[in-house]
C-alpha cells in the first residue's frame, strides 16, 4: 500500500483543470475510488474538488455515467442533424427561382420611413456625445 492508502492513481491534465483517478483503501479495508478535479485559479490558487465512488458502488455509477455518456451522444447527433436541416432549408428558400446557381442573399429593408432630422449626423456607428454642464 502506498501513501495515504493509494493502490493505484493516474491523472489526465486539460487547459486549466487536471483529474485525478486514485484507487485507495482506508482503515478498515475498503477499497474505493477517489476522482479529483484540481483548477488553476489565478496563478497560484487552486481549487479542489472530490468525489469517493466506494467498490459496492461502482456498478451503478458506471451505469449513471454510461447513461449520461449515451445522452449526450445522442443528443450531439441530433444537434448536427438540426442544423444540417436549418441549413438545407435556408440554401433550399434562397436558391428558389435562381436557376442559375448563384447564392441569393436577403437584405433587411428599413423599416422606419419616417426620419426625423434632430440635428445628429448618424453615420451606422456609435457616437456617445456627452453634454458638458456650465456654471452660471
Amino acid at each position: 500500500m502506498g501513501a495515504r492508502g493509494e493502490l493505484f492513481t493516474t491523472q489526465i491534465h486539460l487547459d486549466n483543470r487536471s483529474y485525478f483517478f486514485n484507487v485507495k483503501e482506508n482503515r478498515t479495508g475498503d477499497v474505493f475510488l477517489q476522482i479529483v478535479e484540481s483548477k488553476n485559479r489565478d496563478g497560484a490558487e487552486t481549487d479542489r474538488h472530490q468525489i469517493a465512488v466506494f467498490s459496492e458502488d461502482m456498478q451503478k455509477f458506471l451505469q449513471g455515467m454510461e447513461k449520461s455518456l449515451d445522452f449526450i451522444e445522442k443528443d450531439r447527433k441530433a444537434r448536427q442533424k438540426a442544423a444540417r436541416e436549418k441549413r438545407a432549408a435556408k440554401d433550399a428558400m434562397y436558391a428558389k427561382g435562381n436557376s442559375s446557381g448563384k447564392k441569393i442573399y436577403r437584405v433587411k429593408s428599413d423599416k422606419t420611413s419616417e426620419k426625423v432630422d434632430d440635428g445628429i449626423k448618424r453615420t451606422g456607428r456609435i457616437h456617445v456625445v456627452s453634454k458638458k454642464v456650465t456654471e452660471s
